[in-house]
């Protein structure tokens, strides 16, 4: 059945029709509900290309990847973000278009997406301090949702986040309880706006109780497993190395396990590690009991939140922007335990 022939049914001009469909304000909520119900009832599909032209919309949003950090995209954390995203769009019609692009593109790119007509907005990924795409996006006046906070950006902006420091503070001060004073960070890379805000929660949890941070024990690169090793394998041949481990990511966490292992040492029982982000589809802490005790957001709600504020804001131009803030739950699992007695 096409538009003509459901709106013959409902005894309504094909316009109206179209409009009630998408949306439109000067529907009354009466003949929207009937043009929905016609609609579902008859397996009415409308023409997207039609809608498109008609309202002037692309019905597609943006992603935009430079090269430098294409290895996000074989990351689960940031698959499973784009998987909460999608599921958005798709219950609203909507298409994603992801562009990988070389470094000194990003911004061309950003600019040429919103000139051609592309998309109707962008989500922008891995904010740094200061992010120059924050007025760029501003400026050519594009809808935009920030995974994540950009510390210093002045001018105001829409954002989903989840409170980074405030979770690595919690969980400096679990291991504080548990007797432990040599507590290492394996930070992300620290020009990232949440890196900056986990290493802020981690020392002023130290600093609350008077234990001094040892620079030997914090590092600060990309989040993967390698990275991981090396740090907890540097870390631990200092002459006193740590008691336990705050990890960025659980990849880079399996990395600071290993080293631990190759050492001997048994986890919970010689050395605690708590990691951040285990609430994965793909790649499960465990079962019945969590293998790591960890700081836990699902990175999937924190896609389908953006993605929904972001259709928010298309829907609603001029809007004031939105902010959602989430919180992280500590989950307690097996790779912790009290610090152990000094020989």
């Amino acid at each position: 059945m096409n538009l003509k022939e459901l709106a013959q049914q409902l005894g309504l001009s094909p316009t109206t029709v179209s409009r009630a469909l998408n949306g439109y304000p000067e529907v009354n909520e009466t003949t929207r509900e009937r043009v929905m119900a016609a609609a579902k009832r008859h397996h009415y599909r409308p023409n997207t290309r039609a809608i498109r032209l008609a309202t002037g919309r692309a019905y597609a949003i943006g992603h935009v990847i430079p090269l430098a950090t294409r290895h996000e995209i074989m990351n689960p954390i940031f698959a499973d973000f784009i998987a909460g995203a999608g599921e958005t769009y798709s219950k609203n019609g909507y298409d994603m278009v992801l562009s990988v692009v070389a470094d000194e593109s990003e911004e061309q790119t950003y600019r040429d997406l919103h000139s051609r007509g592309t998309v109707d907005g962008m989500i922008l990924h891995a904010p740094q301090m200061d992010d120059a795409r924050i007025p760029l996006l501003v400026g050519i006046d594009t809808p935009f949702v920030v995974h994540g906070r950009a510390t210093g950006a002045a001018l105001p902006y829409s954002w989903v986040d989840v409170n980074n420091r405030r979770a690595f503070q919690r969980a400096t001060e679990f291991l504080l309880d548990l007797g432990h004073r040599r507590i290492a960070l394996v930070n992300g890379l620290e020009n990232m706006d949440f890196a900056i805000r986990r290493r802020t929660g981690f020392t002023d949890a130290m600093a609350a109780r008077a234990v001094a941070v040892d620079p030997a024990l914090m590092s600060s690169d990309e989040m993967t497993e390698v990275s991981g090793y090396r740090a907890g394998r540097a870390m631990l041949d200092v002459a006193e190395p740590p008691t336990a481990f705050l990890a960025a990511s659980m990849i880079s966490g399996m990395g600071v396990r290993r080293a631990c292992e190759e050492r001997g040492l048994v986890l919970g029982r010689d050395v605690s590690i708590i990691i951040h982000d285990d609430d994965l589809s793909y790649m499960k802490n465990g079962e019945d009991v969590p293998i790591f005790t960890a700081t836990r957001s699902s990175v999937r709600e924190a896609g389908r939140l953006a993605a929904e504020m972001l259709l928010d804001i298309i829907a609603n131009p001029g809007s004031a922007p939105q902010q959602r803030l989430l919180e992280a739950e500590l989950i307690i699992g097996q790779s912790t335990g009290p610090a152990p007695a000094k020989g």
